[in-house]
């Protein structure tokens, strides 16, 4: 077998020296966000060398729904019997089985390990990111982007990944310092573009936030589905705070939902804009409907609780019977979680009582909302998601304090994130409602 480099010049071993094109796509498309990455399964039937095998488990993997693992064991048991495979590449295959398998501690572990044998392994890397992501770990994609940074520096992919896990560790200076150099290597880096979204949201630089995304959004062409409809909603969510509800429904009905509808994270986009939608009093009209019809196919994924809980909130509003099929089927899977898989207890601790709130909000039980999403807010990092994606649940919980009575608890909340985003139209909107009821509506008057 020809032994030859791939696009960051880690050793490859195929069984066809051809085959090295479409696994650059994968390896360089993977880390740029782009969907020339599926390119890889053209391929997958003919090379049967470990890398092409284990790159195509991933990518099956990446459907986020029951069934994936089926799907992608056929090429993991392929990869797992090449011959002459070298140690980056079985330790690869390893992670990816142990993601197969459910384990992604093991699989997250694995690639932080490999980081540091193969710091320009960044499709590794990347992947570790998204495990740890997923499992609320930000401190562990922090490390291993740190650990990549000595050797990969040339990559502008690899700042736009340090990026976001300096902000989402809380280091926005450092983030967005991360976010401009991989912009100013290259333009089009759409991940940088989202580090940086997500630090001017959270330091309240809204108009800058809609100038700078407006700015790019040109370059988000030939992305996956996940990334071009994702930053469309990062920039919804500005909009969203400046009032600009026609824009935002726009924005949802052009650029987040209609472009994979069957995919995971399309239909959580969706979902989240929509119940933000509403939660700023705009009527959203039939939207619910569309969306629940492909929501209705999830009640048996149980892929990431994070997931179940968006899919569950969108049935519910949705009005469909399958709400209370999926929020049987989430406590029964908890319940007979296996514990090490589960170490900290997430579904059954956290998922639940959220599930249990989400779907009581959904339905304007606003007292049992409070209950359960009161229990579930301390921990719902474990989930996984953003602290934007995650605001949504806070949002919920929010609102269905104003709802049931407890304004001054909502009070506490509010002002708080007020004073981080002086010009939220909609958090000034909420504001007016709380103080009014508190009899401190002459309070608004100090807010201008």
């Amino acid at each position: 077998m020809p032994t030859l480099t791939d696009c960051l010049g880690n050793p490859v071993t195929l069984q066809d020296a051809s085959s090295l094109r479409a696994l650059d796509d994968f390896v360089e498309g993977f880390i740029a966000s782009e969907a020339r990455a599926v390119n890889l399964l053209e391929i997958a039937e003919e090379d049967r060398s470990a890398i092409v095998q284990g790159y195509a488990a991933a990518l099956h993997m990446f459907a986020e729904t029951a069934d994936a693992p089926r799907h992608a064991r056929p090429y993991l048991d392929r990869a797992l019997a090449a011959e002459d495979a070298t140690p980056r590449e079985l330790r690869f295959v390893q992670a990816v089985a142990a993601w197969v398998h459910g384990d992604t501690a093991r699989a997250a572990s694995l690639h932080e390990a490999h980081v540091r044998d193969y710091p320009r392994d960044l499709a590794s890397l990347k992947l570790g990111h998204y495990h740890l992501f997923n499992r609320g770990d930000s401190p562990g994609m922090l490390r291993m982007a740190l650990a990549a940074l000595p050797h990969a520096g040339d990559v502008p992919y690899l700042h736009g990944m340090a990026a976001f896990a300096w902000e989402q560790c809380h280091f926005l200076p450092q983030a967005e310092a991360a976010a401009r150099k991989a912009i100013d290597m290259r333009r089009k880096e759409p991940w940088a573009h989202h580090a940086l979204a997500h630090v001017m949201l959270t330091q309240g630089r809204v108009h800058e936030g809609i100038d700078f995304l407006r700015d790019v959004a040109p370059t988000w062409d030939g992305l996956n589905s996940f990334m071009v409809t994702h930053n469309w909603w990062h920039l919804a969510l500005f909009e969203l705070e400046l009032d600009h509800h026609d824009e935002v429904l726009r924005i949802h009905d052009e650029e987040v939902w209609g472009v994979a509808k069957d995919y995971s994270q399309d239909q959580i986009n969706a979902v989240s804009l929509l119940a933000r939608l509403e939660l700023a009093g705009v009527d959203v009209g039939d939207r619910w409907a569309d969306a629940g019809k492909y929501l209705a196919r999830r009640t048996g994924d149980h892929v990431l609780p994070f997931l179940d809980m968006q899919y569950l909130y969108g049935l519910a509003r949705a009005g469909r019977p399958e709400a209370d099929a999926l929020m049987a089927s989430i406590e029964s899977h908890a319940s007979n979680a296996d514990p090490a898989l589960d170490a900290q207890g997430t579904w059954q601790r956290v998922c639940v009582p959220a599930s249990r709130g989400l779907l009581a909000h959904a339905r304007g039980e606003h007292a049992r909302a409070v209950q359960y999403l009161g229990e579930a807010l301390p921990r719902l990092v474990e989930t996984g998601g953003s602290h934007a994606q995650r605001d949504l649940f806070s949002q919920i919980h929010l609102d269905a304090l104003m709802k049931s009575g407890h304004a001054t608890a909502a009070q506490n909340i509010l002002q708080p994130q007020l004073a981080h985003l002086p010009e939220s139209k909609r958090l000034r909107r909420q504001a007016a409602t709380v103080y009014a009821t508190l009899g401190l509506g002459s309070v608004t008057e100090y807010l201008a």
